[in-house]
């Protein structure tokens, strides 16, 4: 059942991926997500459950259900805060927060996330930078961040970016490693190979949902 927004829509079996828990579990971090038992310590001890339109419980009951669809397209894993408060205090020891990233590059990879939300396109230009630079650029990161989400947000904040630069806080210069090289040959084989591939894919991707 399908209760996001206020919404309710019946789910019939044909409309579910019956392999998507397989596909998460076989992912590491996601070895024990057969092993829950549901009882919402995770929902109970995430800080920001209640800005989420299905809380953690019920993302693994949705994930072990075969609701790909509604999992990958939910604001939930983009508002998990990293804290690992789930992922500690859960007592069957399933690491949720590893299962939340797990889905976040998998809602990337199928272009699935939501439309012209920041935290994806934030955490793909960051990658982008790394990779370029071999160091992230603050500056860099939030200008390219404002243009592909909400440019009119980069005026107001210009005031605030001129403290920071002022204090020292924020630089305006792109810094950059020596052997930005090695660098690539890492990332593009962790990446599976075919980085400037996937980096396309990912650009049009983005610029669709914007």
């Amino acid at each position: 059942m399908n209760q996001r927004r206020g919404l309710r829509k019946v789910m019939y079996e044909a409309e579910v991926t019956p392999d998507f828990a397989d596909e998460i579990a076989a992912i590491p971090g996601g070895e024990k997500l057969f092993t829950c038992i549901q009882c919402g310590t995770c929902s109970g001890t995430c800080p920001v459950s209640h800005h989420m339109d299905y809380t953690p419980r019920r993302i693994i009951a949705m994930i072990r259900a075969g609701f790909k669809q509604e999992v990958l397209t939910s604001f939930t894993t983009w508002l998990c805060a990293s804290c690992y408060s789930c992922t500690v205090e859960c007592p069957k020891g399933i690491k949720i927060t590893d299962v939340m990233y797990a889905l976040k590059r998998l809602a990337i990879q199928e272009g699935v996330f939501p439309s012209r939300f920041p935290i994806p396109i934030l955490a793909r230009e960051f990658h982008n930078i790394v990779y370029k630079y071999g160091r992230n650029s603050e500056s860099r990161l939030t200008l390219m961040l404002f243009l592909k989400t909400n440019p009119l947000q980069l005026f107001k904040q210009i005031g605030l970016g001129f403290k920071l630069w002022r204090q020292g806080r924020m630089g305006l210069g792109v810094d950059s490693i020596k052997n930005k090289k090695e660098l690539r040959t890492l990332l593009t084989a962790l990446g599976n190979g075919d980085y400037k591939k996937e980096k396309r894919k990912s650009r049009q991707l983005v610029k669709e949902a914007v």
